[in-house]
Formats: C-alpha cells, structure tokens, sequence
C-alpha cells in the first residue's frame, strides 16, 4: 500500500509554526505593555567573546535580565562532556528563578548575532518544561531599528517561582548521532570551514561527522539578521536532505515502512546548533540536539573524523 502524500500545510498552519517559535519587535513591544508581559532574556554572547554582561549593560530592551550562557545555560566544561554540557535542572530552575521567570510566563530571548545564542535559551527552556518561549527575531538590532526604547543598566527582578523538569525535548549522544547520520540527517550547525576542517579554533580535532551535512546557522538568516521566510528555509533544509512537507521531493523522503528519517544537529558545543533546531521547528521539524556536539566528539580518539566539503 503507497502512503497518502503528506497534505500541503496552509498559510495560516505556516504562521502558527512560526510564530510558535519567533517573535517579531512590533509584537513583543505591544506584549511589554500588557499586563502580563512576557519575561525578556538577554543572552548575548558569542565565540570568543566575553563582553555580553558589558553589552546589555550599555543597552537592552527594557526589562531584560542578561543570561550568562557560560554558566547559567551550561554545566562546567570537560573533554568528556564538551565546553557547553546541559546543566542540572535544579541549577537551571535556580538561575531562571534568578531571571524573575514565573511559573506559566511566557518568555522572549534575543541577542545581537542573529538569535544563535538567544536559541540556546529558547531549547534548553523549551526542554526544561516552558511552555511558550520565543525568539525575538531581528534580536536587539531589529529592536532599535524600529525605533523602540532601550534602557541602560543592570536589570534585577524579584525572583520567580517558576518549576523546571528536564527532558522534555529529546537529544542524541554521540552513538546516537553516528546513527542519525548513517540512517537520517545529521546536520553540522558550524561555520562551513570548520565542518571541512579547513580551520578548527577551539576543539582538538578538525574535521566533522562522517556522514552529517553542513549547514551553516547563517544559512537561516537574511541580510537584515531575521530569519529567512518559510518557504526560503523549507527550500534550503529540503536541499539538505531534511524531510520538510512542503519542500521539493515532499513524500518521497519515506524509507521502506513508511517512516521519515530522524533529523539531529550537532555544533561546537551544541549552542548554535540549536538555531538550526528553531528553524526546523518554524517549518514543523521536530529536530534533535546532540549536546556534546563536536568538542566531545573531537576529544574521543575512537570516534572518527571526515574532512572536506
């Protein structure tokens, strides 16, 4: 028996997905002044930076907290588990407590590099058990380009009450992402020349996954830093192999039983990668993080390497 052709989502499906995962600056400034404002994150940070505190004290979207990604979005570094492990629930539940998050708010991150590391808090709250949390898309930039208000100094909020629980979205080890590439999609989130192995600034190894696909989180991104349109990343992730139902070849990504390949993404250290994830996710791809990402999987000396493009 052929399988029926995956039905062709509309606009208004297209919209949900979206704006279930991003939020736009006109949007989130009518939210701030409601009387139940979301939660806003900032989690500016970027490789081989460390003035994320110095940036958001300069400027932020009024009532933003900073969010140290080092140390409140990751547990402590080590070659076993990478350089941005998931940290403990409880230490996660602590610092979001720290943020002001109560339970059942909604939350907005941004950051000044496209949402790639705004993406990190996006999953690991979305794993953690929040609910609705977004991205604001166009991150500080956008903000200030549409002429609304920042503020400078330190946010301090009174601390929240909200409850954590881990694993509520799924993740790969490194076993389980050298299966994805052997029998799904595994994609590499890295800049195209670290997946080639052409330069590796940090990790011990150069090279990637044998079998993962680069995509590059740039890739998701328009000139003005705001994610591409839907059909535009539909468009790109198809050509990546990724089983999207609205994308070229849709209902011909089945394997033999009928079933759509898995679909995981991997980066340095399983932060960026996650800008991969909530660009799947606007499209409906429910796609998985290896956390450990390649500085785990480059400081184990039986997993092997694949270079070149």
């Amino acid at each position: 028996m052929t399988d029926a052709p995956t039905p062709a989502r509309t606009p208004d499906d297209a919209d949900a997905l979206r704006r279930a995962v991003l939020v736009d600056v006109d949007e989130l400034a009518a939210l701030l002044a409601d009387d139940d404002p979301p939660a806003v994150l900032d989690v500016r940070w970027a490789l081989g930076r460390t003035d994320g505190r110095e940036q958001h004290l300069a400027a932020h979207v009024p009532g933003a907290v900073y969010v140290d990604l080092d140390t409140e979005l990751a547990a402590p570094p080590s070659p076993a588990a990478g350089r941005h492990p998931l940290p403990a629930v409880a230490d996660l539940e602590q610092a979001a407590r720290r943020w002001g998050l109560r339970e059942g708010q909604a939350v907005v991150a941004y950051d000044a590099v496209g949402g790639t590391s705004a993406a990190r808090a996006w999953w690991l709250l979305r794993w953690a058990g929040v609910r609705d949390v977004r991205i604001l898309d166009g991150g500080l930039a956008a903000w200030a380009a549409a002429g609304h208000a920042v503020e400078a100094g330190d946010v301090v909020p009174e601390p929240g009450d909200v409850v954590l629980a881990g694993d509520r979205l799924p993740t790969v080890d490194a076993d389980g992402a050298a299966a994805l590439a052997d029998a799904g999609v595994l994609l590499d989130a890295r800049a195209a020349e670290r997946y080639a192995g052409e330069v590796e600034p940090v990790d011990p190894r150069a090279g990637h996954v044998p079998g993962a696909v680069s995509a590059p989180t740039a890739g998701n991104l328009g000139p003005d830093g705001r994610f591409l349109p839907t059909h535009a990343l539909a468009a790109r992730f198809a050509a990546l192999g990724v089983p999207v139902a609205d994308g070229p070849g849709a209902g011909a990504d089945r394997d033999a039983a009928g079933a759509r390949p898995g679909v995981g993404v991997y980066c340095g250290s399983g932060v960026t990668a996650a800008h991969d994830v909530a660009a799947l996710a606007t499209l409906g791809v429910d796609a998985v993080l290896y956390p450990g990402s390649w500085s785990q999987w480059a400081h184990d000396p039986d997993r092997p390497v694949a270079v070149g493009r």
